[in-house]
């Protein structure tokens, strides 16, 4: 049910003032709307930060990010001056100390520039945490194409992003190396890379729909993604193309680009003559993110002729794990920047995630409260991407152990079962450690600490979990 105590009252977005940043004080609204500058004054490192918010922020929080860049952090940090422009929106005026507080509790900057105390030290990542958590690079039919569903494939053109989210799903490819992830490469050239998936494709003409991704394809160079799209809307079969691009949130300026929007022009006319439906999906997680540049540089795609932009948030705990933050957000994309709620992921459980995540159980009620608020054609879906499976509505779940947290979807696709073809697996997904039952808590410490062990399988519908290793590692459990 709906909870009764949220009312919507419409909020006119606003852009935070970037001159409360004492390293922006002087930056014009003509720098802070060209790309080529935002580009070039990302923050990358403490001391790049330190340079733009100066005294605003104690040296205790520099020291912490710090820290998590040598201790835990997946992702390198990349923050285009419009991410951290939304961070604390407000004037500063605040006291170092209370501006500090004030950055630390900040939603935005929970998941761009994650530190240290952030992560917890009792579960920093679930025993099953895994650096590819999605298994893509097993389902690579050519490089970086992933062929995971029957009808849809995800061309990965490029392995960076205009910004770095700490949470990213594919930390195992994306971004440069940390002292925890060394980061995989591609082998071949790019034009190489793209005219493979292309053969695939034509050789393939059960594939339908095409999302182009990467890394965010506001990284590609435009002639060479307009290049690319040409030659997908030239295959008879492909009907659905799909746009990933963080940087509609996190850099606009890239899409207000006039080549960028003069070239969308042109494709979009191309996709309609030829009926091919043309979207971008972008990547809001917060309220806060979602600013009248957003608004104007979605409206501008969107009058160059795609046909949708759609907004897939992932489910962060401290960030949008809430009836009300998660409306909020979906209020201000659909009634103010004309941005889709389309699907909020659960977090993948990828290394160092754990103080992020959700249980499935929070994600279920979650769904439930925010029914019935907003148009039914806007209404996101929560769902899990389970591996080797796919993404499932939070309610499709088929078993749930709520004492260890395992919840059972169905069987994987014998397709994707890579070492075993032929033979449908179990398809779980796992909550985090610690929003379990002392008991739930207790058995999987001592499953952490089983080498080799297999994970924990649900056998099938209303069957209890009974591995070889559950019966071992839960003898005792409860006495």
């Amino acid at each position: 049910m709906s909870s009764p105590d949220y009312r919507y009252v419409r909020q006119e977005l606003v852009e935070p003032d970037w001159r409360r940043f004492p390293g922006w004080r002087e930056v014009t609204a003509v720098q802070w709307e060209d790309v080529q500058w935002q580009r070039s004054h990302c923050v990358k490192n403490v001391k790049q930060l330190r340079a733009v918010c100066g005294d605003l922020l104690q040296d205790s929080f520099y020291d912490d990010v710090t820290q998590d860049q040598k201790c835990y952090a997946t992702m390198p940090v990349l923050i285009p001056p419009n991410i951290l422009n939304t961070m604390v929106p407000m004037p500063s005026s605040l006291t170092p100390a209370d501006f500090t507080a004030a950055f630390y509790e900040d939603p935005v900057r929970r998941y761009m520039l994650p530190v240290f105390s952030d992560r917890r030290p009792d579960w920093p990542s679930h025993p099953l945490a895994v650096r590819d958590s999605l298994h893509e690079r097993e389902m690579w039919v050519t490089e970086g194409l992933t062929h995971r569903y029957p009808t849809k494939v995800m061309a990965e053109l490029v392995s960076t992003c205009p910004q770095y989210c700490g949470h990213c799903t594919r930390m195992d490819l994306v971004g440069t190396s940390t002292p925890q992830v060394e980061k995989v490469r591609f082998d071949l050239k790019p034009v190489d890379r793209t005219d493979a998936m292309l053969a695939y494709l034509r050789e393939n003409p059960g594939v339908r729909d095409v999302v182009v991704s990467g890394g965010d394809v506001a990284n590609v160079p435009w002639p060479r993604l307009e290049a690319f799209v040409r030659a997908l809307l030239d295959l008879e079969s492909v009907r659905d193309i799909r746009l990933a691009t963080k940087g509609l949130v996190g850099l606009p300026q890239h899409w207000l680009q006039p080549q960028v929007l003069t070239g969308l022009e042109l494709i979009g006319r191309e996709a309609a003559r030829r009926a091919v439906n043309l979207a971008i999906h972008t990547h809001a997680n917060h309220v806060q993110s979602v600013t009248p540049l957003v608004a104007r540089a979605a409206r501008a795609v969107l009058d160059a002729g795609v046909r949708d932009v759609r907004n897939q948030g992932v489910l962060l705990r401290g960030v949008n794990a809430t009836q009300a933050d998660l409306l909020d957000l979906c209020f201000a994309l659909q009634g103010e920047a004309n941005i889709l709620p389309y699907y909020f992921y659960m977090c993948d459980m990828v290394p160092h995630s754990e103080h992020w995540r959700v249980s499935v159980a929070a994600a279920r009620e979650l769904q439930q409260q925010i029914m019935g608020q907003l148009p039914g054609y806007a209404t996101p879906r929560i769902v899990c991407d389970v591996p080797y499976l796919g993404k499932r509505w939070v309610h499709q779940l088929q078993d749930y152990d709520h004492t260890l947290g395992i919840s059972y979807w169905g069987t994987s696709s014998p397709r994707t079962t890579a070492d075993k073809p032929g033979e449908p697996e179990p398809a779980c997904y796992y909550d985090p450690v610690h929003t379990l039952p002392q008991e739930g808590r207790q058995w999987w410490r001592g499953f952490s600490r089983s080498p080799g062990a297999e994970p924990p399988r649900l056998p099938g519908p209303g069957g209890p979990a009974t591995t070889p290793q559950y019966a071992s590692l839960t003898a005792g459990v409860g006495q």
